[in-house]
Parts: C-alpha cells; sequence; structure tokens
C-alpha cells in the first residue's frame, strides 16, 4: 500500500483529537444518522426515536442503490483510501461501503456525484487497462488513484476523478472513524470522571508544606474498590 495512505491515517487519527477538527471532517454527514456506521443506525432505531423516523430510516436500509458491482468498487476504493494496519482494520472490516450507501440514499444530493465518479473510475480503468477497477492488479489501481488523490498535482483533464475521490476520502473517514472500529483506532475511551491526588510531594517539599491528616483523609482520599 502506498506511503501516502498509511500516514494518512496517522494525520488523521491526530487531527480527530480535536472536536473541531472532528467536526470539519464529518460537516459532509450532518445528520444524526450520518454521524455513525449503516449497521450501527439501526441499533439507534430502538432508543428515543419517533415512529416516523424509525419509518424512514428502514425504509432507506431496504432501498438499494448502488449494484454489486458499484459496491464492489468502492470497498476497494474505501481500502486503499483506509487500509488494515497494525493497529487496527480496514474501511470494509468497518462496513463502510455500507455506510456510504446509508449516505446516499439519506443525503441524495450525494448520488449523482459517487455514481458518475464511479463510472468515470470504470473508463480510466478500461482505456488504461482493458478491464474494469475490480479486476485489474492493486498496481494499476494505485496508478490511477495516484493521479487523483493529490488535487495540486493533478491534471485539468483529471478534475472530475479529483471531486469524486475527495468526497470519496471524506465520506470513507467519517465512516470508518463513527465506527466500532474507527472509535477504538484513535483510542477514545468515552467521558469519564477525573481523580485528582493532591499537589505532587516534591512540589508541596519545595514550598515547605504539607496536608494534615484531615485533608488527607477528607479531601484527597479515593476509594477505588
Amino acid at each position: 500500500m502506498g506511503v501516502f495512505f498509511m500516514d494518512r491515517r496517522k494525520s488523521i487519527k491526530a487531527l480527530l483529537i480535536g472536536t473541531a477538527s472532528t467536526a470539519v471532517l464529518i460537516e459532509s454527514c450532518n445528520t444524526k444518522e450520518s454521524k455513525l456506521a449503516a449497521a450501527e443506525v439501526k441499533k439507534l432505531d430502538e432508543e428515543d426515536r419517533m415512529p416516523e423516523e424509525k419509518a424512514m430510516n428502514k425504509k432507506l436500509r431496504d432501498e438499494i442503490f448502488f449494484t454489486a458491482a458499484e459496491m464492489a468498487t468502492i470497498t476497494i476504493l474505501a481500502d486503499i483510501i483506509m487500509p488494515k494496519d497494525e493497529i487496527s482494520g480496514s474501511a470494509s472490516d468497518a462496513k463502510v461501503a455500507d455506510f456510504i450507501e446509508f449516505i446516499v440514499k439519506d443525503m441524495p444530493e450525494h448520488q449523482i456525484p459517487i455514481r458518475g465518479g464511479l463510472r468515470w473510475l470504470e473508463m480510466q480503468s478500461l482505456n488504461r487497462f482493458d478491464n474494469s477497477f475490480a479486476a485489474i492488479s492493486e498496481k494499476q489501481r494505485l496508478e490511477i488513484v495516484d493521479e487523483i488523490a493529490y488535487p495540486e498535482k493533478a491534471k485539468a483533464n483529471m478534475q472530475q476523478g479529483v471531486s469524486f475521490f475527495n468526497l470519496m476520502r471524506n465520506l470513507t473517514v467519517t465512516g470508518f472513524y463513527t465506527s466500532e472500529i474507527g472509535v477504538k483506532d484513535i483510542g477514545y475511551a468515552g467521558n469519564r470522571p477525573n481523580q485528582w491526588n493532591g499537589v505532587p510531594a516534591d512540589v508541596l517539599k519545595q514550598y515547605n508544606m504539607a496536608y494534615s491528616e484531615k485533608e488527607l483523609k477528607e479531601c484527597i482520599s479515593f476509594d477505588n474498590a
């Protein structure tokens, strides 16, 4: 896998530590359902949903937008963007393709750009290698992707591919880092209460101070049982 994609995962993890950066990454998926992988949306249907919301989510899940061939290409491209590494699984392990399938039904404005981009990708693959994107080698796939993954370096005739890849990258990252695998990957443990063990002993000693027995017992003593 290309160095760009492996290094990119580390950069994204650093960005996601800040809530502002997280908001930027998920801006294109701004509904409540959109912030979760499709596999997790069904679980939420049983919690805090109005009947009409449950009905709409079921309708979206039951509908099929992408063909099997398109889903195969989305899965491959998502794994190029977010590959498996020594820490966590890949985009396909996080069911990102299912997330994108849900998103394009929940947010129909993505349907034409994604489907058009998939067709553009297929034409590039057929013209260059006389085969579909799913059937060519990994090296050949990366040859195409490398020409659209860096907007500032892309040629003018590759701009449709650049726009498509940017959208796919945003959706893939959002789908991955809002999945169970992605949350574990960035080490997010949720909200936890702080525990302050008092001023360190060396600092107290520096200022010739100390806690009284009462202070130790009543203020900075914790029951960890």
